[in-house]
């Protein structure tokens, strides 16, 4: 890892309506627009699954890292994600997010280890620890 601080950017250029591309340098555009329950095209990328996939995404990493440190041992992880957006405190904001990763691991692995790897994994992520919003996890640990 690089030293820290890391700064990240990007570039956004918008009209009155329509879709707004995000551009990172070096990557492709993201197509943006608001999502259907916002009466937007419900066929791009919007904010509120851009946060969910950034909090997926990272606990993939973060988990690549717990487990590697722990010599975890795993096969393949499948996550779902749900974050339900709701009024609180007289606010609209995402009130929880729910991960559920189903993690494979051959045949003999302590399924409580893995657990536990699965529970840091989820407070080290870097994106859900930066959020004030809770992460709940409702894991699966399969072994095969």
């Amino acid at each position: 890892m690089k030293p820290l601080p890391h700064v990240y950017h990007a570039q956004l250029s918008a009209n009155p309506e329509g879709y707004v591309p995000v551009r990172v340098d070096g990557l492709p555009d993201l197509r943006v627009a608001a999502p259907a329950d916002f009466d937007g095209p419900g066929d791009a990328w919007s904010p509120e699954h851009l946060l969910m996939a950034s909090v997926e995404t990272c606990f993939v990493f973060t988990l690549r890292a717990v487990a590697h440190a722990n010599k975890l041992e795993w096969k393949s992880l499948e996550l779902s994600g749900a974050g339900t957006l709701d009024r609180k405190d007289g606010a609209m904001r995402f009130t929880e997010i729910v991960l559920r990763p189903r993690l494979t691991i051959p045949t003999g692995t302590d399924k409580e280890r893995a657990m536990r790897v699965l529970e840091r994994s989820e407070k080290g992520c870097l994106i859900s620890a930066s959020l004030a919003t809770p992460v709940r996890l409702e894991p699966e640990i399969v072994l095969g």
